[in-house]
């Protein structure tokens, strides 16, 4: 067997949680259809009950078991409590950009803290959710990654982050007045393909239709990785159409292994050409992520050499590279580029045949960076 291809149990230790932590409770989004009819009967309750508690979760966007009228009095909070147990409570939740950005600091069961954004755009709006407590990547620019690795969260919990901004859009609590997630990111805390179990699980939810799961469209997920091979490979045949992103953030593996340290396991090329089997695969175009940070990585000739290495497998369009101004941490040696070594990194990749934009950023005066909020606390 080949490494692109290995199983699970050859893969870093960097990528387990530590271990005997207990589990999160067990929630209906955690489970599809079939399972939470089991569950329920298994407790000794009718199964049909999960249809409706699915129905006022996923589609009603129900948080209040009074209002779940449908369901006998005497049975309901059994019920409630089967399949829809509280999973996170919000400790903090801050606003910016007119009240358009919101981020949202959550406490999880075992008091473990994790991130969600929700950016409201005129034609979209995207939650931007966390797959793990801390991360064990341990990129040295980024504020989650210095905290290190907690555990690993369910795909309920992932699941919960995007549920209650569609709460908050539904009920009009966002500036803008009512509306939907149309976008969900895998960009939050955590590196959502060290825990991909979970991670898919939330995909399939999220894009399920109404009342097993959100309804979504595939094409409006996106999930990001700093570069776990086989796991793209696997990703590519789940038949989930997500848009991959790769966290790039250098050209060369000389920088990229101080940056983005799993590079002295997968290469860049290695993860590179992942990606485009990615795309080959999928016909979904992948988008590469890359922090821009000043007089580190954006040198007009990183950006020359991010070019040729992307158009090497060839020029139909399979790439796209976001660029982001890095938003620095407090007490960080990493700050943002330039504006003028951005627009010229922009204009170089152009050149080559790139198309390349550069990311809005959001929330810097409410620490927009992913970890800030939790570091704090």
């Amino acid at each position: 067997m080949n490494e692109m291809t290995e199983p699970t149990r050859t893969l870093p230790l960097v990528f387990d949680e530590p271990r005997g932590r207990r589990k999160p409770p067990q929630h209906l989004a955690d489970l599809d259809a079939a399972g939470r009819k089991e569950l329920l009967e298994k407790a000794g309750l009718p199964g049909f009950r999960a249809k409706q508690l699915s129905t006022h979760y996923f589609s009603r966007l129900v948080d209040d078991p009074a209002e779940m009228t449908d369901l006998p009095a005497e049975h309901r909070d059994q019920l409630v409590e089967q399949l829809l147990p509280t999973l996170m409570t919000p400790l903090r939740t801050m606003e910016a950009d007119a009240g358009t950005t919101r981020k949202t600091l959550w406490r999880l069961f075992d008091g473990a803290l994790v991130e969600s954004v929700l950016m409201r755009y005129p034609d979209r709006a995207t939650m931007c959710v966390s797959s793990q407590a801390g991360c064990g990547m341990a990129c040295p620019f980024c504020a989650t990654g210095q905290g290190g690795l907690q555990r690993n969260m369910s795909t309920a919990e992932i699941v919960e982050q995007v549920v209650a901004g569609a709460r908050a859009l539904a009920r009009g609590e966002v500036a803008g007045g009512p509306g939907r997630v149309s976008n969900v990111v895998f960009m939050g805390m955590g590196e959502p393909m060290a825990n991909y179990k979970a991670v898919i699980g939330a995909v399939r939810r999220l894009t399920e239709k109404t009342p097993d799961g959100l309804g979504m469209s595939a094409r409006g997920i996106t999930v990001s990785t700093v570069g776990l091979v086989p796991r793209i490979d696997q990703l590519a045949d789940e038949g989930i159409p997500v848009t991959l992103a790769l966290s790039l953030h250098a050209p060369d593996d000389e920088l990229r292994d101080e940056l983005v340290p799993i590079n002295t396991r997968w290469k860049v090329r290695e993860a590179v050409e992942a990606a485009w089997r990615y795309a080959e695969r999928t016909k979904r175009r992948v988008s590469i992520e890359y922090a821009m940070i000043k007089d580190v990585n954006d040198q007009a000739w990183r950006a020359d050499l991010l070019g040729d290495v992307l158009t090497s497998y060839g020029d139909w369009g399979w790439v796209h590279v976001n660029l982001i101004p890095l938003n620095p941490t407090p007490g960080s040696k990493w700050t943002a580029s330039r504006r003028e070594d951005e627009r010229e990194f922009v204009r170089r990749l152009e050149a080559k045949g790139v198309p390349t934009t550069v990311r809005d950023t959001r929330g810097q005066e409410i620490d927009g960076a992913c970890g800030q909020l939790a570091a704090h606390e």
